[in-house]
């Protein structure tokens, strides 16, 4: 249990990263986390601030923590329900589709910053050939500009009222 939460926390402190807070949601519980993203500059999430909760297993760190955005956020890695679909998050092991190999999956040596970067980065840089939400993987292929564009600034725009509710 220290490991989840302490030694998270101080490696946060120590080596803050640019684009997201992290957090317990309440202080007597070390596997519920919230975190604060913000938009990564010069992408279609600019601007945003986007609330999530990572949930970590009794035993992380051999297993993943699951995330899902509280926020509405419309992104192909990322399912209507809020649950963010990349492989750093996925069972350790094989991938018995074949896609991912399995040093891309989850290992023990992950941490919450190295979660985020993970995030952050498939903000900016979704994966349509995997996607969590199949609609919106259709239009960033199809209508990127158009109405995949409008849904993301919808969802910047009510992340930035919501934001500290």
């Amino acid at each position: 249990v220290f490991f989840v939460g302490q030694n998270n926390q101080k490696t946060l402190n120590k080596n803050p990263v640019e684009g997201f807070s992290a957090g317990l949601i309440e202080d007597n519980d070390l596997y519920r986390w919230e975190v604060l993203i913000i938009g990564p500059p010069d992408t279609l999430y600019e601007g945003g601030v986007f609330k999530a909760h990572l949930t970590f297993p009794k035993d992380y760190p051999l297993r993943p923590p699951k995330m899902k955005f509280i926020t509405d956020i419309w992104h192909p890695n990322v399912d209507k329900n809020g649950d963010v679909c990349i492989s750093i998050l996925h069972e350790p092991g094989e991938d018995k589709y074949g896609y991912e190999k399995p040093e891309e999956r989850w290992l023990p040596i992950h941490t919450v910053e190295t979660i985020m970067i993970s995030v952050i980065s498939m903000l900016a840089d979704p994966n349509g050939d995997s996607p969590a939400n199949v609609d919106a993987a259709k239009e960033w292929r199809e209508d990127r500009h158009g109405a995949f564009k409008r849904k993301v600034a919808r969802c910047v725009r009510k992340s930035q009222e919501t934001a500290f509710e």
